[in-house]
């Protein structure tokens, strides 16, 4: 239970609302309807990869063509991720998830009418701007049914989603396009989403935990103050208790190290995300002759790699900050080591010939930059107020998942504007390395979030004045 600060009058017994009673059955349904949301996110967003040769080879397109298509997904994301992110105070999680679904199913309709290049365009432009709020949202969605302390497993299946999606869509997609072509692939995923968005709409009604808390005659919360039922509903972070409860200038939290460091590591692993997604696939195809299915089987296994460090180090990290060490040792530095070894891994895979070697590095390169999604949040959290972090998460994720409106295209350029193939993707992964090294120095270096956290604290002191007891 946190306290109410000195500052603020007392709740009694009477005004204060009971903490909820965890309803495990529901919550777990909840959950589980979240992790199958995120994965058919993550589906929808890889079936462009996994369907290029043949979409390429049928519309006679060439890689810079795809890689315009590719990034045209990115042009909204961000965007609408920053204004859902400020819209979920307002909206029920409930009718956002609903919503995203829905048009998640509309965007794989214009391609199966008319299959064109502005027909792709078209919809990728729609998925993103329905799937950029997805991640942050459906989170949202998950922590109104758990309590700060069962928070732990749902929040790790939520985003394993990710890992999870690739690897169960990556064969299942490829069937569907080497059986029946590439269209049925479109096609499939948009009944999916729709069976979703519907079975959603029947159970995921929003949780007690994410309904405002205060005294049970209706008066408004004092600020500052916040009651065992308000402690109940908030995300579990004991770091933040430094950090100022009240809100303080944008400028001054997006500007400290430890949001800059947390902003670089989720940088360079979306750049290699979105790398991978859009042409990995691709090279697997023909640049190493693999069959469609065996370019599924290796992306399934990297997918695989992924999952396994997303449900086993954040586990062990937790044990480091129980054993005393600071969050930048436990939280930040494995990020920025984790994107910048997958960064050298990208560098050296294109030039080693034995498979086996080459095959490794290609995984880590694509696969082992994954902890960084979770920990950049956690690194976030620790120095920004609680009534601001929804919005700071959404600017994060905003700049964050940028790579995808540069990295896919700018490996087309590299692939039409080299003297061979070959030569365009080992261009292209130097670069990747290149952004993915720097960005994981720079978030190595940057986050350290009890030193920033005590900086917030102390410039909040000094630039509000202390209200009267009885307005605090």
């Amino acid at each position: 239970m946190i306290e109410p600060p000195p500052s603020a009058p007392p709740f009694t017994a009477a005004e204060a609302q009971p903490r909820p009673q965890f309803d495990g059955r529901r919550a777990w349904l909840i959950a589980a309807m979240i992790v199958t949301f995120m994965l058919i996110n993550y589906a929808d967003k890889a079936v462009l990869g996994l369907a290029a040769v043949p979409i390429m080879d049928e519309l006679g397109i060439s890689n810079s063509t795809y890689g315009v298509i590719s990034s045209s997904f990115a042009l909204l994301f961000s965007l609408s991720g920053l204004l859902a992110g400020f819209a979920s105070a307002r909206i029920s999680s409930r009718v956002m998830l609903f919503t995203m679904a829905a048009v998640w199913a509309v965007a794989q309709l214009p391609v199966l009418i008319v299959a064109s290049v502005p027909a792709l365009v078209a919809g990728r432009i729609l998925l993103g701007a329905a799937e950029g709020p997805a991640a942050s949202m459906s989170m949202h969605a998950l922590y109104k049914w758990f309590p700060e302390d069962r928070r732990g497993l749902p929040s790790a299946l939520q985003i394993s989603g990710a890992a999870l999606g690739m690897l169960v869509a990556a064969p299942v997609v490829t069937w569907l396009i080497t059986a029946f072509g590439w269209r049925s692939a479109f096609a499939a995923l948009a009944v999916t989403s729709t069976v979703w968005s519907l079975a959603w709409w029947r159970v995921g009604h929003d949780g007690p935990y994410g309904r405002p808390r205060g005294p049970a005659t209706g008066a408004h919360t004092p600020t500052g103050a916040r009651t065992s039922a308000d402690a109940s509903s908030a995300p579990a972070d004991t770091s933040s208790a430094s950090v100022p409860h009240g809100r303080l200038p944008y400028r001054r939290l997006l500007l400290n190290g430890t949001v800059l460091g947390s902003i670089a590591a989720a940088f360079g692993a979306s750049w290699a995300l979105s790398l991978s997604h859009a042409w990995l696939p691709v090279y697997l195809r023909t640049q190493l002759d693999m069959t469609p299915g065996g370019a599924a089987t290796l992306i399934s296994g990297i997918s695989a790699f992924s999952l396994a460090l997303l449900l086993s180090v954040p586990p062990l990290l937790d044990v480091l900050r129980r054993r005393g060490f600071s969050q930048r040792w436990s939280n930040g530095a494995p990020q920025g080591v984790a994107v910048a070894a997958a960064g050298l891994a990208m560098a050296a895979f294109p030039f080693i010939d034995a498979r086996g070697a080459h095959l490794v590095l290609l995984a880590m390169a694509f696969g082992g930059h994954a902890i960084a999604f979770p920990l950049h949040y956690m690194t976030t959290s620790a120095v920004v107020p609680p009534l601001q972090r929804g919005a700071v998460f959404g600017i994060v994720a905003a700049i964050g998942t940028l790579p995808g409106l540069i990295a896919p295209y700018l490996t087309g350029h590299f692939l039409d504007s080299a003297a061979s193939q070959s030569a365009g993707y080992t261009h292209a992964f130097l670069v990747s390395a290149a952004v993915m090294l720097v960005c994981g120095l720079v978030a190595l270096a940057a986050i350290r979030p009890e030193r920033d956290a005590q900086r917030v604290g102390t410039a909040a002191g000094e630039s509000r004045t202390p209200r009267p007891a009885a307005s605090a």
